[in-house]
């Protein structure tokens, strides 16, 4: 599974000696299939895949009138607590805490809720701001979870019509930059209370909220708003049909999914 995708964990053997066998043939194929990958990367390199998926959705959203922003990792604990992370917070054990007042920040909200605020006393109109960048939380280890891994918010602040219906056009616009099919489902949250989570098959790979929100007051924000937060390492293994997400992500052992050491 390191070195290739198809999932081969129902295969059956008479004994031993043929499991044997039928592993070393199995390896060496799969193994001259990576090193092929990684030999033709460097005949013709290019961008790395999460990059290019960056790309493609960046331009969708622009086209769609957000403004792209960068925003710090390291946060205050502070702007944790406006999240209502606190101690007694499911999330809050796995947030990587540098001192006692600032941590590696779990999710771009905090940030992004200052941001949307600052912006809205330049204008009239509504105000619609994305990032891409990493998040970090303290994952068990799974085929489907990273402690380092990037995150893609976007957030309009008094959008043009019902909350809701935004958030399905924006859902779709990030979806069809990604090239992926979903379906789309409402699910209780430990922070945003309910959510409209886009699905691929039985994985989740984004969930999405309206507001105003119990949690909009400690941000002096009062209007209506629609947002919604992907993990992108996620998407591209579904999209791509890696066996495991570390295939996708910031790496020292894969690039563009083939092993390099």
């Amino acid at each position: 599974m390191e070195y290739g995708d198809e999932d081969r964990s129902d295969m059956d053997f008479p004994d031993t000696a043929e499991r044997d066998r039928q592993f070393a043939k199995l390896m060496s194929k799969t193994k001259a299939v990576n090193d092929a990958g990684i030999k033709d990367l460097i005949a013709e390199p290019h961008r790395h895949d999460l990059s290019k998926l960056e790309q493609a959705i960046a331009d969708k959203l622009t086209a769609r009138g957000f403004i792209e922003v960068r925003t710090p990792i390291i946060i205050s604990n502070a702007a944790l607590a406006k999240m209502t992370i606190t101690p007694d917070h499911p999330l809050y054990k796995q947030v990587f805490f540098i001192d006692d007042k600032r941590c590696l920040r779990p999710m771009l909200a905090p940030n992004l809720y200052v941001v949307m605020r600052k912006l809205r006393d330049h204008t009239d109109g509504s105000v619609k701001i994305f990032e891409i960048g990493s998040c970090f939380r303290k994952e068990s280890k799974s085929s489907r979870h990273l402690e380092e891994f990037t995150m893609m918010n976007l957030v309009d602040l008094g959008p043009e019509g019902d909350p809701t219906e935004c958030l399905k056009t924006y859902i779709d616009d990030v979806m069809t930059a990604a090239g992926l099919e979903y379906t789309l489902s409402r699910e209780e949250s430990d922070v945003y209370v309910e959510t409209l989570d886009v699905n691929i098959g039985d994985t989740e790979v984004a969930s999405g909220a309206v507001g105003p929100h119990i949690l909009d007051p400690a941000h002096d924000i009062h209007e209506p708003w629609a947002g919604v937060g992907f993990g992108l390492e996620r998407l591209l293994m579904l999209k791509e049909g890696k066996s495991s997400v570390r295939k996708t992500g910031k790496s020292i052992t894969y690039q563009d999914g083939f092993k390099i050491d």
